[in-house]
């Protein structure tokens, strides 16, 4: 079954190709799409193209089919075209011609935008639960481990001290910056493009504010041309965030895998986190942090695919904007995984707090001397970097342990509890509850 099907019959290979894995990666939506139409329904009923009556049995038979999808009793037949298909055919075996109304002043067009922008936004809100998870995670080790230093470097070249909690503290401070992504990607989406139909609007006299209160949205896509330009910009604004979470994760896994190298020895995990070999028996390999770094990677390539698909698209819907839902979709979910698999992995680290001893460590201690030399000898700071750079030489410099940082960000002055208060700050503008409670009020009996 088509929507726009009349007379013909499209070719079977024509048709297998356009719907492609559309089927599959609609049902991403079926929860969404209901959503919607009990939106646009009670909308319609407001205007009078929908009695009391219809209304109510309409309502109910959409309530029926959401309690199938989620008791997983749901899916896209064959022959059914898509989602709204799908919908649309289950609710007219149920409740008869009354339900074909539900389309009326829709295309599927606003359809899927509409679904989409419920659906990302849901995604958007267990991303951000699972990074708030992550960075607790982080700060906390932060805090627990501020007073055990490591070896910092550049250029992979031993450079000066550092500490594990100045390393997880930076990570956390970076999701901060990621939020804020995510945060501008959530306001983008988060307006309501039901309405626009295909892209132009519609004789009906729709109430557009209407269905943005019902469905929770924080404004209104308005132009109606605009509102369908946004298939896709929606999708990259989302993708580009991801991709920022990503880099933060992948740059972790990075240090991780080089930290438990033998060569490095900073942090070590429990056996049963590690992997082995099927040659060399003392092997104990990083392989979940080398997959999350892999995965990650592929996630930040999704802002560039999705850009290429929609470079140079002329106005209105074209059907190269379908295959967005096979780049974006498994970005999210991977995106979700890899943070909660980050998330285990880290609260069981072992940090080696002996690492800094290490004789070949010594040299990183060089800059401490040098500035002890211009703070308590008055001497001028090249003077003394010269004097500490012979005795480096000759083999007589000999480090003090002891590191006395105090300004802001600094080994001994972490400010963990000003980067928690900008986290915070940066969750409390995405308002969840707003969008929660309007689903709430939709599905209620």
């Amino acid at each position: 079954m088509k929507l726009w099907q009349k007379a013909t019959t499209v070719d079977s290979l024509v048709e297998s190709f356009t719907i492609g894995q559309d089927k599959m990666f609609d049902l991403y939506l079926s929860k969404a799409d209901i959503l919607g139409s009990l939106a646009h329904t009670q909308m319609l009923q407001s205007i009078g193209l929908m009695t009391d009556s219809e209304l109510a049995e309409v309502t109910k038979g959409l309530k029926q089919i959401y309690k199938n999808i989620e008791q997983g009793n749901f899916t896209i037949e064959k022959g059914v075209e898509d989602i709204h298909s799908q919908v649309e055919f289950e609710l007219t075996q149920k409740i008869g011609a009354t339900g074909g109304k539900i389309h009326s002043g829709r295309s599927r067009n606003d359809q899927v935008l509409v679904d989409l922008k419920i659906f990302i936004r849901s995604q958007i809100h267990e991303i951000v639960l699972l990074t708030e998870e992550f960075f607790n995670t982080l700060i906390s080790l932060s805090e627990r481990h501020k007073d055990v230093l490591m070896p910092g470097y550049t250029h992979l070249q031993v450079a000066m001290p550092s500490s594990f909690g100045l390393w997880f503290g930076a990570y956390a401070e970076s999701l901060v910056d990621d939020l804020e992504m995510v945060l501008a990607s959530y306001k983008v989406c988060n307006k309501n493009p039901l309405g626009s139909a295909a892209g132009y609007g519609s004789s009906f006299p729709l109430d557009r504010e209407l269905t943005t209160k019902l469905l929770g949205f924080d404004k209104l896509n308005y132009n109606v041309v605009y509102a369908q330009m946004g298939r896709g910009k929606c999708e990259k604004i989302l993708a580009m965030a991801l991709s920022n979470i990503a880099s933060t994760l992948s740059r972790f896994a990075m240090d991780n895998c080089m930290f438990m190298s033998q060569n490095f020895g900073f942090v070590k995990y429990p056996d049963e986190f590690t992997t082995g070999s099927s040659i060399m028996p003392h092997k104990k390999n990083p392989d979940v942090w080398e997959l999350i770094r892999g995965k990650c990677n592929i996630i930040q390539a999704a802002p560039n695919t999705i850009a290429m698909l929609t470079t140079n698209l002329p106005l209105g819907y074209n059907r190269d904007l379908q295959l967005i839902k096979e780049i974006v979709f498994p970005a999210i979910e991977e995106m979700k995984s890899v943070l909660n698999m980050a998330n285990v992995m880290v609260q069981q680290i072992i940090v080696n707090r002996e690492a800094i001893f290490d004789k070949k460590y010594d040299p990183i201690f060089s800059v401490e001397r040098v500035n002890d030399l211009v703070l308590k000898e008055g001497q001028p700071f090249r003077e003394a970097y010269k004097r500490v750079g012979m005795e480096i030489e000759v083999g007589t410099f000999s480090p003090q342990y002891g590191v006395d940082h105090t300004h802001a960000g600094s080994i001994g002055n972490l400010c963990n509890k000003q980067i928690e208060e900008m986290f915070a700050e940066v969750i409390s503008e995405f308002n969840f509850e707003g969008y929660t409670s309007a689903e709430k009020e939709l599905l209620k009996d």
